[in-house]
């Protein structure tokens, strides 16, 4: 399998509106545009990829049964607004409930651990939320951090490292993708150039 950069997204507050604990399919409520983002950076060849802390489920909020609901119900979403996720992967734990983990974000295991099923190049992807957790992955496996204002973003702003940009949302992180991944415009035939 050849190696393509990803965009990996934050769930909460980036893809959808943020809602603590969200354990119920029926609060799922897209961010506005979301869905047209995430077509977008797909139609460019990027692989789209949903990383997301869920310590509901080790603080006894909610169980895995109810984080799969809510991500099915997500996709579901997406799907009506033309939209595809190629995977999403979470993290259950926290370390005041239950002890440290590699995988909480800004951990890496999960990102590692998509690069090697799906085929991604890390170095050459985004990293995009709206916390400095979401952000800081980029950092340490390369590629860009982008943090959104929506969310908790606009609490954030000030804590996120010098260099990484930071926008309205999830449609202007993907056009400030978009703007750096696009490859040179094909030569113009001389014959085909309109007067």
């Amino acid at each position: 399998m050849s190696s393509r950069g990803a965009v990996f997204l934050d769930r909460d507050g980036t893809v959808i509106v943020e809602a603590d604990y969200l354990s119920d399919p029926a609060g799922v409520t897209l961010i506005a545009g979301a869905d047209r983002a995430i077509r977008q950076l797909r139609h460019a060849g990027l692989a789209v990829v949903l990383v997301t802390n869920q310590s509901g489920i080790a603080r006894g909020l909610f169980d895995e049964a109810d984080y799969h609901a809510v991500n099915a119900r997500l996709r579901e979403v997406l799907k009506s607004g033309g939209a595809v996720l190629d995977g999403t992967y979470h993290c259950p734990h926290h370390p005041d409930f239950s002890g440290p983990c590699d995988c909480r974000k800004p951990g890496t295991a999960l990102y590692l651990r998509a690069a090697s099923e799906l085929g991604l190049e890390l170095s050459g992807s985004f990293y995009v939320g709206d916390k400095p957790s979401d952000v800081e992955p980029a950092r340490i496996l390369g590629g860009a951090g982008i943090l959104v204002r929506t969310g908790y973003g606009r609490q954030s702003v000030d804590e996120v490292p010098e260099g990484v940009p930071v926008v309205k949302d999830l449609v202007a992180a993907a056009d400030w993708i978009l703007e750096r991944t696009k490859g040179p415009s094909p030569p113009v035939d001389p014959s085909q150039r309109s007067e």
